[in-house]
């Protein structure tokens, strides 16, 4: 299981909202590795779920009581799915990015709460890991595309945004750990995917929290294979993202990745991503 053991990584300041994000890997199989005494232990406000693939109903009795649901299935059964869970109900939500074409497709919910009469927009958002040359490729791009188009509405119309989730790009080379043999080889490593990211924290006037407060170091990353020895050796990517405005960034006061200690502790192929941020 992952659960940190740190005082001040699980302490929380009065008046601070913190939001986890992990992509799960199937719901249910992260249950069966026992990712309920993470969500126990964790004593978060928020968490975004993406890859829930699992029907509404199982996602509920699995999560149980204390939490209001918001989850936007993939129409696709097994594929996609994402979540807000919250320990406050939301005053509005919206289960789709603006195109028809992923209406159905479980890659993107948002819900507003108020939070000292101000709105904070919470976006749980699942980006096509893609396929060179395929259609999934084609569809990961018209996502981010998007997305380009649409965070700026968000960011003109609500107080604080934030986008978290399994957002599948690695923005620079301190974002993967072998950087040389993926780069314009992979899906999650192109020029073309990265230059989307460029766009989002600048022009489009959204912030990456976690690199804000880690600094210019390798990683910490969020992602790693299931096979080999990549864990061992933390041979990861880090595609897992709080993305946000910035004054919401700069309310952001701390940063953590839950990397299980050991292997055979992991309840996903990701960990997941919490920050605390100080309302």
């Amino acid at each position: 299981m992952v659960i940190p053991t740190s005082v001040e990584i699980l302490s929380k300041n009065p008046g601070a909202i913190r939001v986890a994000s992990v992509n799960v890997n199937g719901i249910r199989a992260a249950y069966r590795r026992n990712m309920a005494d993470w969500i126990a232990a964790r004593d978060a406000d928020i968490i975004c779920l993406q890859e829930v693939r699992a029907p509404d109903a199982i996602l509920r009795e699995l999560i149980g009581e204390g939490w209001h649901i918001l989850h936007a299935e993939a129409k696709d059964k097994g594929r996609a799915g994402v979540a807000v869970l919250s320990r406050t109900a939301p005053v509005a939500v919206r289960e789709n990015i603006g195109d028809e074409y992923f209406a159905d497709a479980g890659r993107w919910v948002e819900a507003d709460f108020e939070v000292n009469g101000e709105i904070f927009t919470v976006v749980s958002c699942y980006v096509h890991s893609g396929e060179l040359g395929t259609q999934k490729q084609d569809d990961k791009y018209r996502f981010l595309q998007r997305m380009t188009e649409h965070l700026p509405v968000l960011k003109e119309q609500k107080d604080h945004v934030l986008v978290v989730g399994d957002l599948n790009v690695v923005h620079t080379e301190k974002d993967i750990k072998n950087w040389k043999p993926n780069h314009n080889k992979r899906a999650g490593v192109m020029d073309e995917e990265i230059a989307y990211f460029d766009g989002f924290f600048s022009e489009v006037g959204y912030q990456d929290v976690a690199r804000e407060l880690a600094g210019d170091v390798q990683g910490p990353y969020t992602w790693w294979s299931w096979r080999g020895q990549a864990f061992v050796n933390d041979a990861g990517w880090r595609i897992d993202y709080h993305m946000a405005t910035p004054a919401l960034t700069a309310k952001a006061v701390k940063s953590h990745v839950d990397r299980a200690s050991e292997y055979d502790l992991r309840f996903s192929d990701h960990a997941p991503l919490v920050v605390d941020y100080q309302f």
